[in-house]
């Protein structure tokens, strides 16, 4: 069985990639199950020096990668080269991982306590479409590092760089069976990883809906879970702000990748006695936001995913009150125009839910107090941003938004040397960073007895 891969640019059939069924993902997870052993007792600095050499080889084609991803993807080629080198750099960064993974020596009466920390076994990934290169590495790089195998599911609509990844680590010298690429459905391949007991985690990103069913079926066996899921960020600009720089900054926050993030700024607060001034700096900058063919350098925003999600995103606009709409293509391609909406109520259904699109809700605030209020109703809390010149207010803000990854007069969320991950139900557990290290290992304590 093949599944189609289009081009959500022109809408045209790119490839077919097979899909698996449960005897083949089966199979997978076994080579992985096997090759465990192996791989966990390659010593520290040889473990280094494959993922070192994988991140040469990711280097040597870069190109290759980001193409695949302007034509499976719709991500802009500027988005794409940076999305490929991204994958080179976390890989360089935990190859530096194997030989720094130190326990500790605790204090005892009667001999010596240490601790270890020893890998899980097979790890079940579970990537997007959205970003199918970087939250892909942000995975496979830290678990190969503490030791553990591999098996990757790629989104049905965006498994060509991961399949080419899965080629490129065979290339590097990364053993047979130790990381794997499992196309296919998510009812099938991603529900295995689940209930597979020779998969000790499985780490998921995706919506929080589906996000749940995983958390609950890997209840059954104490399993595991790294969760990244939905969110609704704010981004909250204060009178005392560059406005200037907020305006021409919040575009790029939401509209990125078409909307189609889980950190995009969606919801923007605005203090009142600045509104009118903010939404005629913004108007300017949104319909400046250069929509066009993904391939051509000056693109800033790509098409969105699929015809069926072009409708979804749209149906938050029907009705709606539409303060300006950007640019976008007409013709082939599932095309949606940067739209910015005003928000009468924080009821409103475009300024609540997970619009995944260039939809960028607004909504004027009072004073700090309900900025914070605000910003915090919501069941999310993945990223967000604040805009003021007052120190100490962006010290009291940052403490009070309930999010995983806050900036402040910028937008910058995810470094690979820094955690990444949500509060609420925007996840469970930390990507990235040194934090993400541990995820993959358990602590094992060995008390030695120091005899008579």
């Amino acid at each position: 069985m093949t599944t189609d891969v289009i081009n959500p640019a022109t809408g045209t059939v790119l490839t077919s990639v097979p899909s698996l069924g449960l005897a083949e993902v089966d199979q997978a997870i076994d080579r992985a199950q096997r090759a465990f052993p192996g791989w966990r007792a390659v010593a520290p600095g040889e473990r280094a020096r494959l993922l070192r050499r994988f991140a040469a080889v990711v280097e040597e084609h870069l190109d290759e990668l980001a193409d695949l991803e302007v034509r499976n993807a719709g991500h802009t080629i500027g988005n794409a080269r940076w999305e490929a080198g991204n994958v080179r750099d976390v890989l360089n960064y935990y190859a530096g991982a194997p030989e720094r993974l130190i326990g500790k020596q605790i204090p005892v009466a009667g001999g010596l306590d240490v601790t270890f920390h020893e890998p899980l076994g097979v790890v079940g990934i579970i990537v997007p479409w959205n970003f199918p290169m970087p939250i892909a590495g942000w995975g496979f790089a830290p678990a190969l590092a503490a030791g553990n195998t591999v098996v990757l599911k790629p989104a049905e609509l965006t498994p060509l760089t991961a399949i080419r990844l899965g080629e490129l680590a065979l290339e590097a010298g990364v053993p047979e069976g130790v990381f794997q690429i499992v196309p296919g459905k998510g009812s099938i391949v991603g529900q295995r990883f689940v209930t597979h007991p020779a998969v000790r985690k499985v780490c998921f990103t995706g919506s929080t809906e589906v996000g749940k069913s995983i958390m609950a079926g890997c209840a059954d066996q104490v399993k595991r879970v790294t969760l990244e899921l939905g969110g609704k960020s704010a981004n909250i600009v204060f009178a005392d702000a560059d406005l200037e720089k907020a305006a021409a900054a919040a575009p790029a926050s939401v509209f990125d990748n078409a909307g189609q993030d889980c950190c995009a700024r969606s919801r923007l607060l605005v203090q009142e006695s600045v509104y009118d001034k903010f939404l005629a700096l913004l108007e300017p900058a949104v319909r400046a936001f250069r929509v066009q063919d993904p391939s051509d350098a000056a693109a800033e925003m790509g098409p969105l995913i699929s015809a069926a999600h072009r409708t979804t995103v749209a149906s938050y606009v029907e009705g709606a009150d539409v303060a300006f709409v950007g640019n976008a293509p007409e013709g082939d391609g599932w095309w949606f125009p940067p739209t910015v909406l005003l928000a009468h109520s924080p009821g409103d259904r475009h300024w609540r839910e997970e619009v995944f699109g260039p939809v960028l809700s607004v909504l004027p605030f009072r004073d700090e107090q309900e900025a914070v209020r605000l910003a915090n109703d919501t069941e999310y809390g993945l990223s967000g941003s604040l805009w003021t010149r007052d120190l100490g207010r962006a010290l009291r803000v940052s403490r009070a938004v309930e999010t995983g990854a806050l900036s402040v007069n910028s937008h910058s969320s995810v470094r690979y040397w820094t955690p990444f991950g949500g509060m609420k139900q925007s996840g469970l557990g930390r990507e990235l960073g040194p934090d993400a290290l541990h995820g993959f290992t358990d602590v094992k304590n060995v008390f030695l007895a120091s005899g008579e």
